[in-house]
Order: structure tokens, then sequence, then C-alpha cells
């Protein structure tokens, strides 16, 4: 008996370091069923190093096996929590949470971490500060790795007063990764000055500087445009021993490219022996964004010769220069050097390729890059139902949205602004109406103003002014000015005086052209907005009074001003 025991135990150790070594998912499940067929799957320890095993090579059967425990224990859980948050799907995790929190286990310092970060990823504000509550209720505060990382959440999110009060909760707790979290918030929102005072309090403190911390400061410099500024740092750089680091190197190039010294980038780029990808990108991507596409191109064949395998980002920003300036000769030739290179046609270089020559006016390559493509993101799709719109061709557009919708892929904001766009030009006022109409009721989006107008304005252009009236006065921005704008120039277009006299009192951010297009609606009709005229200066002058507004103007033409 002892000897079976001591044979089982031996097999049992075996497995458990099989688990540890495994490869591929069907390394772990030759071992699941062994472990079956031997009822070693019965033993808690085992099936948690099993599910430890899974989650890194194949999530969803890792789910599967934890679908079937009767009673998963904290271990088991915090597993599932780390796979999900790593995951393509980080918002798995929250349903894990959600279950983990209804078995009654208390929870560990590692549950909520890993859903933290799974609510950075996802971007997943209310769900974020959730657990921020539970945190608190729970005392897990107190660890600074779980502060760390809600400090990161807060960040990433754009939430930097939100982050800026953790800090100052327990501050004696706080160390280097903490600050940089919250200097990186500030950058985040957009407010370098507040990063750049940050740090300087961190130095005073006697933290170390740490790679992580020069990144961000010099991230600062650049937003500010502060060469000077920038400068010093890169001497302190060289002084604290990171003037080799390839991550602050490439941040320096960064910093001076958008400081307006694109010259001095290049030569700390030059000066750099073994330049990784990375580099290489930031380089030929600043030129392109400074207008220089003669050097990135001549850098982009220097990389070949030196034997660096470009990559999909390598050529979307000199793609995107393309599409901006109308490089049509550089975004073919940069079409073939993808095709010598046998790049991947992947979703981040397709949809370059494809914004590249829809916007310089070849729509028919650019539905052949499309048709090319393996691998189809929302961004490609999106791009493609652009290019159709701003090419005229709304019917391809709408048609594209609900092939992509039955292809399994999700459209955003941007997909729908395009087709409304494309409607709004084509005059697809059914299409247009029934597309608003999914955004927000399949997919619950709340339209911007911007999908208001394209809306707006096919009424307008459809004639269908009182349409477009009704739906300006439901708008949730009721101050905005464009969309009461447009519909005052659909009213001069069919000539509709009433409706415009009363625009003309809807808008608040006056401009002359108001005035103009109100004058020429009545010119349509052929009246004119006179109460009276009356011989001034030699002149003839109109005028004509409406509320607290009056219009003067000479001849036939007028101007509105105030009263």
């Amino acid at each position: 008996m002892n000897l079976a025991n001591s044979s089982r135990l031996r097999q049992f150790n075996s497995l458990i370091s099989l688990l540890g070594s495994c490869k591929s998912s069907s390394d772990t499940t030759q071992i699941h069923s062994f472990m079956i067929k031997t009822g070693i799957d019965r033993d808690p320890f085992a099936v948690s190093k099993l599910l430890a095993a899974s989650s890194l090579q194949d999530l969803n059967y890792a789910a599967s096996i934890f679908k079937h425990i009767q009673t998963p224990n904290l271990f088991m859980f915090n597993t599932l929590l780390r796979g999900h948050s790593i995951g393509s799907d980080p918002k798995q995790t929250l349903g894990v949470f959600k279950k983990l929190r209804a078995q009654g286990i208390d929870l560990d310092q590692f549950s909520f971490i890993a859903t933290l970060k799974a609510c950075t990823r996802a971007l997943a504000v209310s769900a974020g500060e959730g657990v921020h509550g539970l945190v608190v209720t729970s005392g897990y505060l107190m660890f600074i790795n779980v502060k760390n990382t809600l400090l990161h959440f807060y960040s990433v999110c754009g939430q930097s007063e939100h982050a800026r009060k953790l800090f100052d909760e327990f501050p004696q707790l706080n160390d280097s990764v903490s600050w940089n979290a919250l200097m990186g918030a500030y950058l985040q929102a957009s407010q370098p000055a507040a990063t750049l005072k940050l740090f300087r309090k961190f130095c005073r403190s006697c933290f170390r500087v740490s790679d992580a911390t020069l990144l961000i400061v010099l991230a600062a410099f650049a937003d500010l445009e502060d060469s000077n500024g920038g400068e010093s740092m890169h001497g302190h750089c060289i002084t604290i021993g990171f003037s080799s680091n390839l991550n602050v190197v490439t941040a320096l190039i960064e910093m001076y490219a958008k400081t307006g010294h694109i010259h001095s980038g290049r030569k700390i780029f030059d000066g750099v022996v073994n330049k990784d990808v990375v580099m290489w990108n930031c380089m030929i991507d600043r030129y392109a964004k400074v207008g220089l596409p003669e050097q990135a191109v001549a850098l982009l064949h220097l990389m070949k010769h030196e034997g660096v395998k470009p990559n999909s980002s390598t050529l979307a920003g000199l793609l995107a220069a393309c599409s901006a300036s109308g490089l049509i000769k550089l975004g073919r030739s940069l079409s073939k050097f993808i095709e010598e290179e046998e790049l991947e046609l992947n979703a981040v270089l397709g949809t370059a390729l494809i914004d590249m020559f829809s916007k310089c006016g070849f729509l028919n390559e650019a539905i052949q890059v499309f048709d090319r493509m393996e691998s189809k993101d929302v961004k490609c799709w999106t791009a493609m139902i652009i290019g159709y719109a701003v090419h005229g061709q709304a019917r391809n557009a709408v048609s594209l949205l609900y092939k992509m919708e039955d292809e399994g892929f999700i459209p955003n904001d941007v997909t729908f602004l395009g087709v409304l766009s494309g409607c709004s030009h084509g005059g697809l006022v059914t299409e247009a109406m029934e597309c608003f109409e999914r955004m927000v009721q399949a997919y619950g989006y709340s339209p911007k103003i911007e999908h208001y107008g394209c809306v707006i304005d096919l009424l307008g252009r459809a004639g269908l002014l009182e349409e477009a009236h009704d739906l300006i006065q439901r708008l949730p921005i009721r101050s905005d000015a464009t969309a009461w704008r447009a519909l005052l120039a659909a009213c001069r277009v069919y000539g509709n005086v009433e409706l415009a006299k009363r625009i003309s009192f809807e808008i608040d951010d006056q401009h002359p052209a108001d005035s103009i297009l109100l004058s020429n609606t009545y010119a349509i009709v052929g009246r004119l907005p006179v109460n009276y005229m009356s011989q001034q200066g030699g002149e003839e002058r109109i005028s004509a009074n409406y509320g607290n507004r009056s219009v003067l103007g000479t001849g036939r033409s007028s101007i509105e001003i105030l009263s």
C-alpha cells in the first residue's frame, strides 16, 4: 500500500511538473486526458495547475474546464480572471468577477488587480469605479500594488482628477510607480504643464528616476513644444546613464521632432549602433508628419539595406502622409514596396492603403486592397465605407455596412457617420433614417452633432425642411449653430422665407453669412426684406427690423447687424 501511494505521489508530482512546461494547447489536452483516466482530475490542486497552464495556451479551453468545476476556489477564479484580463476580450473578466463575488469567497489583491487591468484595457470607467469602491470597503487600498493598478486605470481612462485624489490618500504608501502613474494621468488628460510640475516634486522627494519616468517627461516637453526643456532633459538622461536605453532614445527623437528640431533627432538616431524596428519606425513616421516624405522614403530603403525588416507600423505613417498631401505617386511606390517585401496585408496596413487610395481619388484600387485582405477589423470596414461615401457611391456604402454586420463586425459611431455622410450627398433619405435609427436603437450609440448634421443636411437637400427643423429642436446640444446654419442654407435653396426668419432667431453664434443667407432667401422668391427705404448720403439704403435686429444694405444686397 505504501509503495502504491509512493508511486501515485511520484506520478502526481511528475504530472504537475509537466503542466508547468506545456508549450501548446495540445500538450495541455493530453495531460488533461491522462488526469481524467487516472482520477487525478478530482484533486483541486492538480485542477488548479491544469487551469493555470491551459489559460496561457487556450483561454476558451480553460473556461470550459472551469465551467465543469463544481466548487472552484479563489486560486481558480483568479487564474481565469488573469487569463481574461490579458486575453482578446477583457470584458469577460467582469463576468467572472461577478460570479466570484456571488460565491461569497473573500477576494484578495490578485482578484482586484486582474479585474482592474481588464477595466483599463476595455476603458470600462464605470466598472472600474465600482471595483474601486469594493477595494476601499475590503481594505485593500493599503496594498500598494492594488493602489498603483487603480492609478494606472484612472491614468489610461483620462481621469486625472480621480487619480490625484487617490494619490493623495495614504501618501506615505506612494512609490515611484505611483508618481509615474499620476504623471501619466496628467499627460493623458492633455495637461503636460501639470506633468512637469509633478516631476519637479518627484525629484525633490528623492525617488529614483526610471526609464518610465523619462518617457512621460519627454512626452510632456514634446506636447508643450518646449525645446529648451527637452534639451535639458536630454542632458539629464546622459548624466544618469539612460542615453543608450532604446526606449528613451526613441522618446528623445520624438521630442526633438515635435519641437521643430528633427535634425537633432536624426543625429541621435544616427549615433545608435543597434537600432530596433521601433526606432526606425519613429524616425520614418516623424519625417512623414513634418512634411519630409522624401527623407522618410530614403530612410525606409536604408532600413532595408541594413537588414531590418519593416512592419505595418513602418509604412502606416507614410501612407497617412500620402493621404493628407495627395501624393499618389509616392503612395503607389509604397504599395509596390509592400508587395516586394511580401509584408502581410494586415488590418493596420490594409486600412492605411484603403484610406490613401480612396482619398487620392483611386477608389477601384482601394476596393482591390480591401478584397485582398484576409483579416479585417472595424477600422478597415469603416475606411472602405467612407471611401465609397466620398466618391458618391452611397448605396455601396450602405450595402457594405450590412455586409459588415452579417460577417459579425460591430460598426462604431465613425462607421455610421461615414454612411450618413454618403447618404446625405447621395440623397438617400430612407436609407439614412434607417441607419440613424439602427445606430441609436440597435447599438445604443448617442448621436453626436456630426451625425445630426448629416441627417439635417440630407433632409434639407430633399426639401423636408420642417422635418429637419423638428429634428434640430430635439438636438441634445441646443446651442449648436452648425445645424441651424445648414438648414438656413436649405431654406435659401427652396425659398422658404418664413422658416428662414424663424431659424435666424435660433442661431446663438452669429456670423455675417447668416444674414446673407437670409437676404438671399428673400431674393430667391422675389421679395426684399424692406420696411422702408430712404436716401442717405446719396445712396439707396434698405432697412428691415426683426425684433432686436436690423438689416442694412446698399442696393439689393444686405448685411445683418445687431441693433
